[in-house]
C-alpha cells in the first residue's frame, strides 16, 4: 500500500514541533492491510487499532500503541508509541510515534525498534526517510532496522544522540561553509588587534629568552665559576647568581605585560564574536530560525565560544611557549655540542608523529562532542520552555529519560577525548623519557673519555627537560585546539548562512499614499509557493486585495492561510511570481520601510522582559507616553493595564508570563495599532481572548481598521464579521470568494461552516 495523496500543510515543519513538511508523500509498503494481529487486534479496512497492538488502514490509525507492535496506516494516524516496533504509514504520521512514512512523521521515539518510510520524519525522529528530518533522536534499543527505506533524504539514526537525515546539514548540525571559512573568520577577528598581538607576542619572546638563560648560566657557573672560586675568584659565581636572579625577575615582568596584553585581544575577540553570533542570527530569514533550534543558538554563542576563550586564553600561549623553546633550545643544544643537539632534534620527529596522530583522531571526536552538547542544551531549553505542558501531560519521566540519554551521549564522547588525550601523553612522555635517558647516557660515556665538558653536559640535560617538559603542556594546547577548531567551524558554519530573504539590492520606495486613507492595494501575481523541505504548499494563484479592504481568510488546517499570510509579510519569497504593493514587488522595498507598512500579529503573543509600555512602543519606539495609551485605549487594554500593580510601568517578565494569554494578545494588538501600518495581518490573533474580550476588539477594530488594507486569519467565524470579503481555502488554493452575506446564504463550503457554528452556539 502507498502513501495517501499530497497533503497541504500551513506552517512549515518546526525545528521543536515534531512536524514534517507535510507536503510530500512518503512511499512503502504496508504490512497487515486487512485483518491485523496482536493483543487488542482489529481487522479491516477503516479499523482502528486500540490499545496494545494491531493493525489498520484509514484514519486514526493506532492510538497508544503498548507492548508488542503496533501499525498504521492512512492519514493522521495516532500517538505515542511505546515499547516494541512502531511503524506509520501515510501523511500526518503522528505525534510521539517512532519513526513513519508520510509527511508530518511523528515526534518522539520510544525503546524498541523504530523504523519507516517516506518524508518529513519529524522532530526526535528515531530512523526513517523523508525531507526534514530533525535531530535529537534519543530512541534506546535496536538503533536501526535493515530493510528498503525509500524516501528521499532517508533519516538515520546512529544510536544516542542526534538524529541524522541524509543530506539534511539542519538535521546533523553540519551548515555548510566554504572551505577555509574557519581560518578566515579567526584571521578576521584577530586582523583588527594585529598590532597589540604583535605586542604580546614580542613580550612572550622576552620571557621565554629571560627563562632559557638559565641553563647557559648554570654551564658557565661549573665550567669558569667553579674552577674560578678554587682559584680564589668571586666574581665569575657572582655574576652567575646576579645574572640568574634578573632573568627571573625579568620573565616575572614580561609574563605579566603578556597576560595583561593577551587579555585584552581575548576579550575583544570574544565580544566581537558574540555580537556577530547575534547580529547575523538576527539578521537571519524565518524559515532558518525554524529548521535550526534556538538551543543550537545558544550553543553556538556560549558553549562553542568559550571553547575559543579557553584556546585564547591558555593554549595559545602554550603554544607560542613551546614554539619558542623548541626553537630557542635546539639552537643552544646545538651551540653546546652538535651530537647531543643533532639527537634532540631528531627525537622531535616521532613527538610530531604523535601529535598528527593525535590531530587526526581528536578531531572528529572534537566535534562529535560539540554537536552532543548543543544536543543537551535544545533538549533542557525546550523542556523549559514547554514546562506547562510537561506538568500537564506527566512528561516528567519520558523527559528524564531523553535528557539522559543525551546527557550520557556527552558524557561518552567527553570521556573519548579525555582518552585520546591519555593516549597522546603517555606515548608522549614515553618518547621524551627514553630520547633524554638515551643522550644523558650517552653523554656521561662523553664526559668519562673527556671529550665533553661536564658543564656542557649539565646545561644539556637542563635544556632537555625544558625541550621535553612543554610536551604535557602541548597535549593541554592541542585539546584546547581541537575543541576550538571545531567550535570555531560550527560558528563559521552559522556565519556563512545567508538570508533566503535578502534585502533589496538598490530600495525602491513606496509611492505615496493618496486619498487620506492609509490602505495599500495588496496584489498577489502568479505566485506560487513551496517550502524547502519539499512539496508544493501554494499552486500558482493571483490575488487583488484593493486598499482598505478587509479581508478574511478561512479554511481548514492545512489549508494554506498562514503561509499566504507569511508572504504577504515577507517572511518568505514567493517560488515564482511576485508580491506587490501599490504595485512595487516586496523585494523591492527596503526592510525598514516593509516593516512599518505590513504589521503582523500572531496566534501566540509574545511579550519582552520590561514593562506594559515597552512592549507596546515596539510597534513605534519613538512614540510618547501618550501615544501608548492611545493605541491601548483604542483596542480595549487600557482598562486591564490600569489594575495592574504599577499600571503601564508593570514588568511583564518572562514571555509575560505575569499577566494572561488574553492580556497578552490585547497588548499585541496596541503595539501593532501603535505603528500605523497600511497592512495589517491578524493570523489567528483573537483565538487567545474570551468571549468579551474579541468582542472588545471587534468593536476596536471597526474603527482601527477603517482605511487600512487588513487580511484576517481566523478559524472562530465570529472574527469574520468585521470583514469586507471572505476568502475560503482549500489545498492551497482559493475556493470560496466573496461577502460574508453572499457566502452564508450560498450552498458553498463557507455556508457549511457558518450553519455549523450556529448550531454550536445554540
Amino acid at each position: 500500500m502507498t502513501s495517501s495523496p499530497t497533503t497541504t500543510t500551513d506552517d512549515p515543519p518546526g525545528p521543536d514541533d515534531g512536524g514534517g513538511t507535510g507536503a510530500e508523500p512518503g512511499a512503502g509498503t504496508l504490512t497487515g492491510d486487512g485483518p491485523s494481529a496482536g493483543d487488542g487486534a482489529s481487522a479491516g479496512d477503516g479499523a482502528s487499532a486500540g490499545d496494545g497492538a494491531g493493525a489498520g488502514a484509514d484514519r486514526e490509525a493506532g492510538d497508544r500503541a503498548g507492548t508488542g507492535i503496533g501499525t498504521g496506516a492512512g492519514r493522521g494516524a495516532r500517538d505515542r508509541a511505546g515499547n516494541g516496533v512502531d511503524t506509520e504509514v501515510g501523511p500526518g504520521a503522528p505525534d510521539r510515534a517512532g519513526t513513519g512514512a508520510g509527511p508530518g512523521a511523528g515526534d518522539h521515539a520510544g525503546t524498541g525498534v523504530v523504523t519507516g518510510v517516506g518524508t518529513a520524519v519529524g522532530d526526535r525522529a528515531g530512523t526513517g526517510g523523508g525531507h526534514g528530518a530533525e535531530a535529537r533522536a534519543t530512541a534506546t534499543g535496536v538503533d536501526s532496522v535493515p530493510g528498503v527505506v525509500p524516501g528521499p533524504q532517508a533519516a538515520g539514526h546512529s544510536g544516542l544522540g542526534e538524529a541524522s537525515s541524509d543530506g539534511d546539514p539542519f538535521a546533523q548540525d553540519a551548515l555548510p561553509a566554504p572551505p577555509g571559512a574557519t581560518g578566515a573568520l579567526l584571521r578576521s577577528l584577530l586582523s583588527a588587534r594585529r598590532g597589540r598581538v604583535v605586542v604580546a607576542a614580542l613580550f612572550l619572546l622576552l620571557q621565554q629568552a629571560a627563562v632559557q638563560a638559565g641553563p647557559l648560566l648554570v654551564a658557565y657557573a661549573i665550567d669558569r665559576g667553579v674552577p674560578a672560586f678554587r682559584a680564589d675568584d668571586n666574581g665569575p659565581l657572582i655574576a652567575v647568581a646576579v645574572g640568574y636572579l634578573f632573568c627571573a625577575a625579568g620573565a616575572g615582568v614580561f609574563q605579566y605585560a603578556f597576560i595583561r596584553a593577551s587579555a585584552r585581544v581575548n576579550q575583544d575577540v570574544l565580544l566581537d564574536l558574540r555580537g556577530r553570533i547575534f547580529r547575523h542570527a538576527q539578521a537571519l530569514s524565518v524559515d532558518f530560525h525554524e529548521r535550526y533550534t534556538s538551543g543550537r543558538l545558544i550553543s553556538r554563542s556560549t558553549t562553542d565560544v568559550e571553547s575559543l576563550r579557553e584556546l585564547l586564553a591558555e593554549g595559545l600561549q602554550e603554544l607560542i611557549g613551546v614554539i619558542l623553546a623548541f626553537v630557542y633550545i635546539s639552537a643552544m643544544l646545538l651551540y653546546l655540542d652538535l651530537g647531543i643537539g643533532g639527537l634532540a632534534v631528531l627525537s622531535f620527529v616521532p613527538l610530531y608523529a604523535l601529535v598528527r596522530l593525535y590531530q587526526h583522531r581528536a578531531g572528529a571526536i572534537f566535534g562529535k562532542r560539540s554537536t552532543a552538547i548543543a544536543a543537551v542544551i535544545v533538549k533542557f531549553a525546550e523542556t523549559m520552555n514547554g514546562i506547562r505542558p510537561v506538568r500537564a501531560f506527566r512528561r516528567e519521566r519520558a523527559n528524564d529519560a531523553d535528557f539522559h540519554a543525551l546527557n550520557h551521549h556527552h558524557e561518552r564522547t567527553n570521556g573519548d577525548a579525555i582518552l585520546e588525550m591519555a593516549r597522546y601523553v603517555i606515548g608522549s612522555r614515553l618518547t621524551a623519557n627514553v630520547a633524554v635517558a638515551g643522550i644523558v647516557l650517552w653523554g656521561a660515556f662523553r664526559v668519562a673519555d673527556g671529550t665533553l665538558a661536564l658543564g656542557v653536559l649539565a646545561a644539556s640535560v637542563l635544556f632537555l627537560r625544558r625541550l621535553y617538559d612543554p610536551i604535557d603542556r602541548l597535549g593541554m594546547f592541542l585539546n584546547s585546539y581541537q575543541s576550538a577548531a571545531a567550535s570555531l567551524e560550527k560558528i563559521a558554519g552559522l556565519l556563512a548562512q545567508t538570508p533566503s530573504v535578502p534585502d533589496a539590492a538598490s530600495p525602491r520606495p513606496l509611492p505615496q499614499l493618496t486619498g487620506g486613507q492609509p490602505g495599500r492595494e495588496v496584489v498577489f501575481e502568479s505566485v506560487s509557493f513551496s517550502y524547502r523541505t519539499g512539496g508544493e504548499v501554494l499552486p500558482r494563484f493571483d490575488l487583488t486585495l484593493p486598499a482598505g479592504q478587509t479581508v478574511a481568510v478561512v479554511g481548514s488546517t492545512g489549508a494554506g492561510k498562514s503561509t499566504l499570510a507569511k508572504l504577504l509579510a515577507r517572511f518568505y519569497d514567493p517560488t515564482e511570481g511576485r508580491v506587490l504593493l501599490d504595485g512595487t514587488d516586496l523585494r523591492d522595498l527596503d526592510t525598514p520601510e516593509l516593516r512599518r507598512g505590513v504589521v503582523m500579529v500572531t496566534q501566540e503573543a509574545f511579550l519582552f522582559s520590561g514593562t506594559v509600555a515597552e512592549n507596546i512602543a515596539i510597534g513605534r519606539p519613538d512614540a510618547s507616553r501618550d501615544d501608548i495609551e492611545r493605541a491601548a485605549k483604542a483596542i480595549g487594554a487600557h482598562d486591564f493595564i490600569s489594575r495592574l500593580p504599577e499600571g503601564y510601568d508593570t514588568d511583564v517578565r518572562k514571555r509575560g508570563g505575569r499577566i494572561s494569554a488574553g492580556q497578552r494578545q490585547l497588548v499585541a494588538f496596541a503595539r501593532a495599532l501603535l505603528a500605523d501600518p497600511s497592512v495589517l495581518i491578524l493570523d489567528e490573533a483573537t483565538s487567545s481572548l474570551d468571549i468579551p474580550g474579541e468582542r472588545a476588539v471587534q468593536r476596536a477594530m471597526d474603527t482601527v481598521l477603517a482605511g487600512r488594507t487588513a487580511v484576517v486569519i481566523a478559524h472562530r467565524l465570529s472574527t469574520v464579521e468585521i470583514a469586507d470579503r471572505v476568502l475560503v481555502m482549500e489545498h492551497g488554493r482559493v475556493v470560496e470568494d466573496g461577502s460574508p452575506a453572499e457566502l452564508i446564504g450560498g450552498v458553498g463550503r463557507f455556508a457549511g461552516l457558518h450553519r455549523a457554528w450556529r448550531d454550536s452556539l445554540a
